[in-house]
């Protein structure tokens, strides 16, 4: 099959969310939907050109992400597994598995070289509900830029105000790019929740993170990596 490009995403493609919120600031989370999976997959392969099936397999659901391939005259294959939301747990799931298989061919896989995103509070608006802190803003990304090995080398977020409350730019001195022939399981939502919720609770700083397991974005955690981390994590006192 003749190799065919899968571009980047757009700022608009990009949807931030609430990772986690501490006591002096939140995270967000960079993500796409995936409705921009299937425009992406019709600008590159043709409306024809893929299709996707769901197996469940064990208590698990999986998407098959077939792509036809024109000199073998064969699909082409990627799998994964999802997990599931909160809401409408089997659509999730299945949307979930769905994304995932798309980002091993390729698409929003920039988006595991995200920075920690850190939004300190005299930035946001926040609310109580039933005596939990909660966000009022929300956040969109006005600008981004991404190299040809796929990496965010500079960002910019804004309220609904727009207003500028997150910029970075990379140093290109401190990036190691992901070998190709090196596959990874990317992390959950819930999973990178999880790991921010436990740094805010023991005052570990995201960079001791990464330096210790040498990388440079959370995101580019294996599973394998992730679970050391989270079980040190949670043999550590609280920073307060």
């Amino acid at each position: 099959m003749a190799e065919k490009k899968i571009r980047n995403l757009n700022p608009e493609e990009i949807d931030c969310r609430v990772g986690a919120i501490m006591e002096q600031g939140i995270s967000l989370l960079l993500y796409k939907d995936a409705r921009v999976d299937q425009t992406i997959l019709d600008e590159v392969f043709g409306i024809y050109g893929w299709q996707r099936r769901h197996n469940i397999i064990g208590n698990e659901l999986y998407c098959i992400l077939s792509i036809w391939d024109d000199e073998k005259q064969q699909w082409v294959e990627k799998e994964d597994v999802g997990i599931e939301s909160d809401y409408q747990k089997a659509k999730g799931a299945a949307s979930d598995s769905f994304k995932r298989a798309c980002f091993n061919v390729g698409i929003g896989r920039e988006l595991y070289s995200a920075p920690f995103i850190y939004i300190p509070l005299n930035k946001v608006r926040m609310d109580d509900k039933n005596g939990k802190k909660a966000v009022k803003d929300s956040f969109s990304v006005k600008s981004i830029e991404t190299s040809t090995d796929k990496i965010i080398t500079a960002l910019e977020i804004i309220n609904q105000r727009g207003e500028i409350i997150y910029t970075y730019r990379l140093n290109r001195k401190q990036v190691q790019p992901v070998r190709e022939e090196e596959p990874q399981e990317p992390l959950s939502t819930e999973e990178i929740q999880l790991l921010y919720m436990e740094l805010g609770r023991t005052g570990v700083s995201v960079q001791q993170i990464l330096s210790r397991y040498g990388i440079t974005a959370i995101q580019q955690m294996d599973q394998k990596t992730y679970k050391k981390a989270i079980s040190a994590l949670k043999r550590s006192k609280t920073a307060a």
